[in-house]
C-alpha cells in the first residue's frame, strides 16, 4: 500500500501537475503553428518557388508501373519542402516559447524585487535569543 501512496503523492505534486498541463498546452500549440506554416507561411513562400512548399521534393527514382497503369515500384524522392517547413515551425514555436519565459522570468523578478527581504538566519537566531532572554 506504501507505493501507491506514494506514487499518488507524486503525482499531485504541483509541478507535475504543471507539466502535464504544459504538455498538453505545447501539443496544441504544436498543431496551431503547423497549420499556420502549412496553410498560410507555405504557400505564400511557395508563390516565390512557383508552388507549395511543402511539395518541394527531389527525385532520386521514379515510380515504376506495370501495362495495366499499377505501381510495381515506388517513387523514391528527398521531400526537402516538407522538412523545411518542420523546420520553420520549430523556429516559431522555439520563438514563441522565447518569448513566454522571458514574461515569466521578468514576473518573478518584479516579486522577488516586490517581495521584503526577510531577516537573515543570523539575525533570526539572535532575534530568538533576545526574546528568550526577555523572559
Amino acid at each position: 500500500m506504501g507505493f501507491i501512496k506514494e506514487f499518488k503523492e507524486f503525482a499531485m505534486k504541483g509541478s507535475l501537475v504543471d507539466i502535464a498541463v504544459a504538455f498538453v498546452m505545447g501539443g496544441a500549440f504544436g498543431k496551431v503553428v503547423s497549420s499556420f506554416t502549412d496553410g498560410i507561411v507555405s504557400p505564400l513562400i511557395g508563390m516565390l518557388g512557383g508552388g507549395d512548399l511543402s511539395k518541394n521534393m527531389y527525385v532520386l527514382k521514379e515510380a515504376v508501373m506495370d501495362a495495366s497503369g499499377k505501381v510495381v515500384t515506388e517513387a523514391v524522392a528527398v521531400k526537402w519542402g516538407d522538412f523545411l517547413t518542420a523546420i520553420i515551425n520549430f523556429i516559431i514555436v522555439a520563438f514563441v516559447m522565447f518569448l513566454v519565459i522571458k514574461a515569466i522570468n521578468k514576473m518573478k523578478k518584479k516579486q522577488e524585487e516586490a517581495a521584503p527581504a526577510g531577516p537573515s538566519s543570523t539575525d533570526a537566531l539572535l532575534m530568538e535569543i533576545r526574546d528568550s532572554l526577555k523572559r
